[in-house]
């Protein structure tokens, strides 16, 4: 067997004592004070500089520099970016440096004043020593002796192969051996006296007995129990009790805010003015692990604190809650503990071209297990809950702050909640994972690059949510629930007043308010003019009322999606005289038909609008949360009634809304030519005031789409893929046009893109069609439409068959030229897919829209 190669401490005795350093050590060193570390560091350095080792100094706390040679490398990382940024820097130097490398590491335990949390660090020695010792190197590090948790030092002490324990006593220094691994001498276990550059153990019993009986107490300290986040909080509490200045309050808030509420300059902002210390304490009271709760987390609680100190009468207009969080930490911990942490730094270390391994992380991801600490305080959580449905939902840290909502690209996961305690805890921790693993579907990888945020840390926290709703026989939902806007960037009559916000509401379950629905619709109210439809003059409302509702099915232990009628027939009570109106028209057929039914309801909301104060209250609390925000919000609700037919509000989430800005308004030409305009339309557009030409024009035809095969309709779908990953978008304006809903799961209701699929274009156009089917959803509010919003693409919804609509697409055969042949290998589409190119020395195309008009004209001019 091959001898290992050993490297000298700096000191021969203590060569002797641990029989050498070997390449692939890890050595630590606890210490009392710095200054005992930088001897152990400065001697290794002058014995071995002139090797042929390459030493390198990892730099990242405020202590004095270790070392001061300029012969060696200084490598800075800056701690206060966080973990996963922490651990990627080193991870690629020293997966640059490569093999038979010397490090030394700046003392671990300043760490705790970054991070402020044991357990971190222990992850990082973790993932960061068994990859220093498969490249062959040496690394030293430091620990402040009982600074860190007892945890975190017996997960140091199994992971390194070298742990020395160096005190004094009596101003004599000593040197204990913890671990030395795969050495053994009969003294080597045992303390050694520095005594010059000797080092002689202490045999005798008595003499061991007595140093440790100098120690004092402080080894032994109770609270290294509890990791130094713990311990934290405890101190916090204590304050409460000491006559503090609102000087030194708010500094405390701040303190711990920035260590497990927000980076976010702005939220912090806001919660030194509407949070007190006992609120801080009572959020970390129901925190699970340690870490950041999460911008979704911190939005709801922000929401709700802000409007109970605006009045009084938010309390009892607003349902309790009693959510739990569970760290940004778990996160992290969850791909140590399960051995994936390599695999992260590699899908990061290069995520244009790691979409294989992130699948393969994912998949790893759904796989893995919780450790026991954090088991057991799932357990207790469920135990709290009972059978209440609970949903688990994503709660990351750039998530619903200024700038980035990432609408809808992490998952939320219903657990129905039924069964043995061991059965929920099995479906509760299989959400996490889905939840977990979402970080790393393609869809949420593309939103982060073109977001600039690939290289930033994304710290998955969760919410865990109780369900607002109550138990119908064997379903579970609340009864109405929606998202608020307490701006509308989608007007449809020039009285509406875009500051006064708009809703989408929907019976049941919210994943209707937040998902364009397949084959349904939610109801779009303005709160200044809840009565106004935005469909008024080409349909009855009835036609774009809710025909569906989801549900949890608390028998079945699933959720589900049911006719509203289905449900009504059971019967249960959907307070449909509160929400919907009778449709006596379809009970007269109903009745000429002799069918059993008696009743039939359209879910127009309504009455809900003209017979209650939910108006005039919803926008108040719109308008109340976006005057503290200083900024328009977005908001997801539920309500539900009380026995006494009276509603509450539930507040789910709030964020910053991402809005287009209106542009002052432009005049449209006077007197333009039939036979120049390519359409013109009233309302059913969104993106404000604009005024654009118009380079390209790409259209997927309604009739001739409408005549091909499912599995053609998928196809159209890649190929308008493939045109979108030619289009340069700062360069090239262009128009997408189709049938029906972009994006449907369903492609006879429209093209079933995925949203990266048309992420170039700058003005997206849905084409409706009575006698195909294809209707187009305006549904603003949901995350399809919030994502336009981020990509700055203009919607509009053509409907040709109404009255005042010129439509007349055929003209760019004329203006436009020949049509444009971009993927050759499908000539068979093109008389579905067509593509014009509005070339230079032609006319040209203007897109031209007025929101105070509600106007909308595409046209061509010479000029």
């Amino acid at each position: 067997m091959e001898r290992p190669q050993t490297v000298t401490t700096g000191f021969t005795s203590l060569d002797n004592v641990i029989q050498h350093l070997r390449m692939g050590d890890n050595v630590v060193f606890q210490v009392r004070n710095l200054e005992v570390y930088k001897r152990f560091v400065t001697a290794f350095i002058q014995a071995n500089i002139d090797s042929s080792k390459k030493i390198i100094y990892i730099r990242f706390t405020q202590h004095d520099p270790l070392i001061n040679n300029d012969s060696i490398e200084v490598f800075p990382v800056n701690a206060d970016n966080g973990f996963e940024e922490f651990c990627s820097q080193i991870h690629e130097k020293i997966t640059l440096e490569g093999r038979d490398v010397f490090y030394i590491f700046d003392c671990l335990s300043e760490l705790l004043d970054r991070w402020a949390t044991d357990s971190m660090i222990g992850n990082f020695f973790k993932v960061t020593c068994p990859y220093l010792y498969e490249l062959n190197t040496i690394a030293y590090f430091a620990t402040f002796k009982n600074h860190n948790s007892f945890h975190t030092t017996a997960v140091i002490r199994d992971t390194t192969q070298v742990l020395f324990d160096i005190f004094q006593v009596y101003a004599k220094t000593y040197v204990y051996p913890l671990k030395v691994w795969n050495r053994y001498t009969p003294t080597l276990f045992l303390p050694h006296l520095v005594h010059g550059d000797r080092f002689i153990p202490v045999t005798s019993s008595g003499d061991v007995a007595t140093l440790y009986s100098q120690l004092g107490e402080n080894d032994e300290n109770p609270e290294r129990d509890l990791d130094y986040w713990d311990r934290l909080f405890i101190r916090a509490g204590e304050l409460r009790a000491s006559p503090l200045t609102k000087n030194q309050i708010t500094e405390h808030i701040n303190q711990l805010s920035k260590i497990f509420l927000t980076r976010d300059e702005r939220i912090l902002e806001l919660i030194s003015v509407h949070f007190s210390l006992q609120d801080i304490l009572s959020i970390k009271s129901r925190l699970i692990g340690s870490g950041f709760i999460g911008g979704k987390a911190v939005g709801m609680l922000l929401a709700r604190k802000i409007l109970i100190q605006a009045s009084e009468t938010w309390s009892s207009k607003l349902e309790p809650h009693d959510s739990f969080y569970i760290g940004s930490d778990v996160y992290y911990s969850y791909l140590v503990d399960n051995n994936l942490w390599k695999l992260k730094m590699e899908q990061r270390r290069a995520p244009q071209e790691s979409l294989g391994t992130a699948l393969n992380l994912r998949e790893k991801i759904l796989q893995g297990q919780f450790n026991d600490a954090i088991k057991h305080k799932f357990l207790r959580m469920l135990e709290y809950f009972g059978q209440s449905p609970i949903i688990v939902r994503s709660s990351s840290l750039l998530e619903d702050g200024f700038g980035n909502a990432f609408p809808g690209k992490y998952e939320s996961i219903f657990c129905i909640n039924q069964g043995t305690l061991d059965e929920r805890y099995q479906r509760f921790t299989k959400a996490v994972r889905e939840v977990f693993a979402s970080t790393l579907s393609e869809e949420a990888l593309a939103y982060r690059e073109k977001h600039d945020l690939s290289n930033s840390e994304e710290q998955m926290a969760l919410l865990v949510q109780r369900v607002s709703g109550s138990n119908k026989q064997d379903y579970f939902f609340p009864d109405i629930a929606g998202v608020g806007f307490s701006y509308n960037t989608y007007v449809w009559d020039p009285q509406i007043n875009p500051n006064d916000g708009m809703i989408r509401l929907v019976v049941g379950l919210g994943t209707r308010a937040v998902n364009r629905l397949e084959g349904d619709y939610a109801r779009i109210a303005a709160l200044d003019r809840p009565q106004c439809f935005p469909y008024d003059g080409l349909r009855s409302f009835k036609a774009y009322s809710q025909q569906k509702i989801d549900v949890l099915n608390i028998r079945r232990n699933r959720q589900e999606c049911l006719s509203i009628q289905a449900l009504m027939d059971q019967p249960i009570d959907l307070h449909q005289t509160m929400i919907a109106e009778r449709d006596h028209e379809t009970e007269q057929k109903i009745q000429q038909l002799g069918l059993k039914r008696k009743e039939s309801w359209v879910f127009s909301f309504n009455p809900f609008f003209s017979h209650t104060d939910f108006p005039l209250t919803f926008s108040k609390l719109l308008k109340t949360l976006e005057s503290a925000y200083r900024h328009p919000v977005d908001i997801e609700f539920t309500v539900n009634f009380n026995s006494n037919g009276n509603y509450q509000i539930n507040l789910l989430q709030c964020r910053p809304l991402q809005v287009q800005g209106f542009k002052k308004r432009i005049e449209f030409p006077e007197a333009l030519p039939l036979n120049q305009v390519l359409f013109k339309s009233k309302g059913c557009f969104m993106g404000g005031n604009i005024y654009t030409n118009i380079h390209k024009v790409i259209i997927v035809e309604p009739q001739a789409y409408n005549l091909l095969s499912q599995s053609d309709k998928y196809e159209v779908a890649r190929i308008v893929g493939r045109l979108n990953q030619q289009i340069n978008k700062e360069i090239t304006t262009v128009l997408l046009l189709g049938p029906g809903r972009w994006g449907s799961r369903i492609p006879s209701l429209g093209v079933p893109v995925a949203f990266a699929e048309f992420n170039h274009v700058s003005i997206l156009g849905e084409i409706g069609y009575h006698n195909t089917g294809f209707l187009p959803d305006v549904s603003f509010g949901t995350h399809f439409f919030q994502d336009m919003i981020e990509s700055e693409i203009f919607y509009l919804a053509l409907f040709p068959e109404k009255n005042e609509t010129i439509y007349q697409l055929d003209l760019l055969k004329n203006f436009a030229g020949t049509t444009v042949d971009m993927i050759p290998e499908k000539s068979n589409f093109r008389n579905v897919i067509k593509v014009y190119n509005i070339a230079p020395g032609k006319p040209g195309l203007q897109l031209i829209s007025d929101i105070s008009t509600q106007e909308i004209q595409c046209f061509f001019t010479d000029t």
